[in-house]
């Protein structure tokens, strides 16, 4: 009977099961060939210990856009597990600002007289004081955030002393971050204040690594560390000790320093000071 059934449709398929079906034998694709780099992939499975800046830094994107194209608040929360879209495109709706309700707006055009005018007086300045006690905390929890993560660095320092063996590339396929040889155990600090947002050994290839977030705009990565003196949410001063200096994820003891500047990679050397 169901074999017959599906033989006397006479209908195409509805589009949404089609779309569906297409979605899902992407991610499979996706997510089971291990033969696609990781830059190639479509979709991520998120795993435990990542975080977004974490995986955002893998895939060279700015987290903010892999947040727009799976939905994610401010808050940049993923979980172990969760499937990421890690290419796509930003529907316009979500930078588009919220429209004022017409009708209330032509309510207040259309309230005229003495009368209206006392009872707006009286609803705004009972506004603007309610507002005033409710939103303290939060005003100074923005202002304070807005301090830590001003849009300019002040001064970038060198993560740690040391000769540079390994330089940055802008070839496609080149090297995007400077190498620095060092000791086991050697100091490695922050090289301008900022958020740790990442810390831990989940990425492939960079050991135990630290991101730092300065700005809106710009990360910082430190790699293949000993021990990592900093946990994640924590801010950090330019210069303050974060991590010891190690050979985790590589072969000799140094420091893998990379920068990135709105998910792209740049030259370090040209903000850090000169020798």
């Amino acid at each position: 009977m169901g074999l017959g059934g599906c033989a006397q449709r006479k209908s195409p398929a509805p589009v949404t099961s089609i779309e569906k079906t297409k979605i899902q034998t992407t991610k499979k694709k996706y997510l089971t060939n291990k033969k696609n780099s990781f830059k190639d992939r479509k979709w991520y499975k998120v795993k435990k210990g990542e975080t977004l800046y974490a995986i955002a830094w893998r895939a060279g994107q700015d987290y903010r856009y892999l947040a727009k194209i799976n939905n994610i608040s401010k808050d940049y929360v993923i979980y172990s597990g969760q499937l990421l879209k890690l290419t796509g495109t930003v529907k316009a709706s979500q930078n588009r600002p919220q429209k004022q309700n017409k009708s209330s707006s032509n309510q207040v055009k259309k309230s005229t007289g003495p009368t209206n005018k006392v009872n707006k007086t009286v609803v705004r300045r009972t506004q603007e004081e309610y507002g005033r006690k409710r939103d303290t905390k939060n005003n100074q929890l923005k202002v304070t955030e807005k301090k830590k993560f001003s849009n300019k660095i002040r001064g970038w320092k060198w993560p740690v002393g040391g000769k540079i063996t390994r330089k940055f590339s802008s070839a496609a396929q080149g090297y995007k971050g400077i190498d620095i040889v060092g000791r086991k155990g050697m100091n490695v600090v922050a090289a301008a204040g900022g958020k740790v947002v990442y810390a831990g050994s989940a990425l492939r290839g960079y050991g135990n690594l630290v991101i730092i977030k300065h700005n809106e705009d710009y990360l910082s990565a430190y790699a293949h560390n000993d021990r990592i003196l900093v946990k994640e949410r924590e801010y950090v001063k330019a210069g303050q000790l974060i991590a010891e200096m190690g050979k985790t994820g590589t072969d000799s003891v140094k420091l893998r320093f990379e920068v990135r500047y709105r998910g792209k990679s740049v030259n370090p050397e040209k903000y850090l000071p000169k020798r």
